[in-house]
């Protein structure tokens, strides 16, 4: 057979990452905050991009599901954006847009989204920025110098107290050995130790305490509280974290009556001084998808406007450079920016629709759940989200992840509504795990004095209500909600404290 060269023509399929593939990926798994900070990087980057002010906006998600959007079947519609039928951002696995559920098949759920893309700011409205307002409280170290500058100290000793200042750790604790800091400024140990003397009486009480047991001490020193009977009750409180509440009795020498009160008032000191000047504004958690409950008792499901971007091409801008007289390369350099622009557009969109249908299918898996509480909370996966409306898992779990919802009962991360399941020993449908652990802490927090329930009582009680769980299992939910044994539990309920948390465990003596 003789070697020749020949040409063939082949014809193949692939799948290729483009980098515009690779941007709806990572939109799809950002948070509000960070697509915020996206696409504010994008609006400098882009000249043709820009913040969308009119109010009616370039990238629209209609209204779905409002009374004046149902068809002849009562269906909720959703409509395409600016008349393309653009389908949910899948990356594996595309599918065609689909019409909204029907009151039948979603329990009466409207989708929709507001009247635009909310902007990433405070949603185009003039809503004030309660930060700015917010009183500027001073820091823990301003704080100290200034008592440290009142104190009448020489230069000598005012340095020395600077420099124990900036030994504390963020509970104000102070972890430098006395030697170590006398040998590193060239003095005295003693004198040291007189200057933290004098620091220990500084505001807050227990600050520059060396341990917890310091760090008590002092505040039941400033309180003038501090008698030997509480003394010894300091020095001995591993007693009270190991519950051995009839030795640290014996070792104060006071009745019990004086024991539980020496609890209360400990529990009620601070053992971290320093974090009552923690001045951050907290930042609360804003929702992706708003839900709530029609008069009619219908659900609704819309997308929150403040945490999606409003932009859009700036067309007008695009058309007057195109008119005038530009190089070749000026023109490349538009056409990519123009491309960007609006797959950027494109794939917020794709984005906003696909976090709306995720959303939409989990409230129809996890109604029962939004009706009658957590102990109502279906198992459920990935996979039978994915399944339901036709997507990838990996899909879903982009979109679920640093995503909430909120809902008549509270804000959730999409994440809280899959769980694991437990098997029924009744042949009805299996259990949520969290429903199972909401059900233990029920059963614990319900139990006497005198019958104090043991793991495997509990699974007892489980099993005869159709869950069929293994008292591993039982023990496992129990320490995830830092519930003690009921050994522990029969000890709390003698002492008067309860399965609460207790002073041990309030002053971080004890875990569990």
């Amino acid at each position: 057979m003789a070697l020749s060269p020949r040409l063939d023509l082949r014809q193949s399929q692939s799948l290729v990452i483009t980098p515009q593939l690779q941007q709806a990926i990572k939109l799809l798994q950002l948070s509000s905050v960070e697509l915020a900070e996206y696409v504010e990087q994008e609006l400098v980057e882009n000249p043709l991009l820009e913040i969308d002010e009119s109010g009616d906006g370039g990238a629209l998600l209609e209204s779905a599901g409002n009374a004046d959007d149902r068809n002849e079947d009562g269906a909720a519609v959703v409509d395409s954006v600016d008349g393309q039928a653009e389908s949910p951002l899948d990356v594996e696995a595309g599918v065609d847009n689909e019409p909204g559920l029907s009151e039948e098949d979603g329990g009466g759920i409207d989708t929709s989204n507001a009247e635009d893309w909310g902007s990433s700011g405070n949603g185009g409205g003039d809503m004030p920025d309660f930060a700015r307002n917010v009183a500027e409280a001073p820091d823990l170290r301003s704080h100290l110098i200034q008592q440290l500058n009142l104190a009448g100290f020489s230069p000598a000793d005012r340095m020395i107290g600077v420099f124990l200042i900036e030994q504390l750790d963020e509970s104000g604790y102070l972890r430098a050995v006395l030697a170590d800091v006398a040998a590193l400024l060239g003095t005295d140990e003693a004198r040291v130790a007189r200057v933290l003397g004098v620091l220990q009486k500084f505001d807050p009480a227990g600050i520059f305490a060396r341990d917890l047991k310091e760090c008590l001490k002092l505040q039941l020193e400033d309180k003038n509280r501090f008698d030997p009977a509480m003394a010894a009750f300091v020095a001995n409180i591993e007693l009270l974290a190991a519950r051995d509440l009839k030795k640290l009795r014996e070792v104060c020498g006071v009745s019990m009556e004086d024991i539980q009160d020496m609890i209360a008032e400990v529990r009620a000191l601070n053992p971290k001084p320093a974090l009552q000047f923690e001045h951050g504004v907290s930042e609360a958690v804003i929702p992706d998808v708003i839900m709530s409950v029609r008069p009619d008792g219908t659900w609704r499901v819309e997308l929150n406007p403040d945490t999606l971007p409003r932009v859009l091409v700036n067309s007008s801008y695009v058309s007057e450079i195109s008119r005038g007289g530009i190089a070749k390369v000026d023109k490349q350099f538009l056409a990519d920016r123009l491309q960007s622009a609006n797959w950027l557009v494109k794939a917020l969109h794709q984005r906003a629709e696909t976090i709306l249908k995720v959303a939409t299918e989990l409230l129809k898996q996890q109604e029962a759940f939004f009706r009658h509480g957590v102990s109502h909370l279906r198992p459920l996966i990935l996979r039978d989200v994915a399944d339901a409306i036709e997507m990838h898992e990996s899909t879903v779990s982009r979109v679920t992840t640093n995503k909430y919802m909120s809902t008549p009962r509270g804000i959730f991360e999409l994440k809280y509504f899959f769980t694991q399941g437990l098997p029924s020993n009744t042949g009805a449908e299996s259990h949520s795990a969290e429903a199972v652990r909401h059900r233990i802490k029920i059963l614990i927090d319900a139990e006497a004095v005198s019958d104090v329930l043991s793991d495997d009582k509990i699974v007892e009680i489980l099993r005869g209500e159709g869950i069929d769980v293994a008292r591993r299992t039982v023990a496992k939910y129990r320490d995830s909600l830092n519930i003690p044994s009921s050994v522990q539990r029969r000890r709390d309920k003698a002492a008067g404290y309860g399965t609460s948390l207790t002073a041990g465990r309030s002053l971080g003596l004890v875990n569990s």
